[in-house]
């Protein structure tokens, strides 16, 4: 674990130049591909609880499921699993070198419900009004063009969508992630609800996360 740790920071060493337009937060760097380790190592069961995320989250069977900064597919299985083979999950991320680990990863475990696609940092790239969920799991700080991407989000869900953030709590100092890569509720609020959304809950059940579902409004 020690060494994961810091694997983690060194590879997070860098400091975000970029600052969110509303908030003024720092956005935080991307981890790389050479960090794909981190997302699977064995104690993060243990640290961040996922199964009883998609418990408290609420995933069907035969539902649509985007996970959005999938990586190496940490939540994609779990996701795969849960949406069963009459559901999709669109596993998506900007990372080329990502995508390649997540599809061996699918491939070794037989799955046929896992589309990966490749997304850009404005878009990702996922077909309109055809996303019963779409998941950010510790991924929405590191967005370097975050309005843009919520709003193509937003074009992405069926119109009961639910757009659900899990991030490390910032109002926590004790919760052991490096600052930018930690938010507080009224941060995710004041950058996600002008875009279309409202807030409809936040669940703390689990150790480290804030867990924060959104549904779309009309505009």
């Amino acid at each position: 674990m020690k060494r994961l740790l810091l694997i983690f920071a060194i590879l997070l060493a860098a400091r975000a130049q970029d600052q969110h337009p509303v908030t003024q937060r720092a956005i935080a760097p991307v981890m790389g591909a050479d960090g794909a380790e981190w997302l699977t190592r064995p104690e993060r069961e243990a640290e961040e609880h996922p199964r009883a995320a998609l418990d408290e989250i609420g995933i069907q069977k035969g539902s649509t499921v985007a996970d959005i900064g999938a990586g190496n597919g940490f939540y994609t299985l779990l996701l795969a699993e849960r949406v069963g083979p009459s559901g999709k999950v669109y596993a998506n991320d900007i990372q080329p070198e990502m995508l390649k680990l997540l599809d061996q990863r699918v491939r070794v475990h037989g799955l046929k419900n896992v589309i990966s696609v490749l997304g850009a940092e404005d878009d990702p790239k996922l077909p309109p009004a055809s996303i019963d969920v779409a998941m950010l799991v510790d991924v929405y700080h590191e967005f370097s063009k975050p309005q843009a991407m919520i709003r193509k989000l937003r074009e992405s869900l069926k119109p009961d969508g639910r757009l659900v953030l899990l991030e490390f709590r910032a109002e926590d100092p004790h919760v052991p992630i490096r600052p930018e890569h930690k938010m507080t509720v009224k941060q995710v609020r004041a950058e996600i609800e002008p875009e279309g959304f409202k807030l409809l809950k936040v669940s703390e059940k689990l150790p480290w996360q804030h867990i924060l579902i959104f549904n779309k409004t009309r505009q």
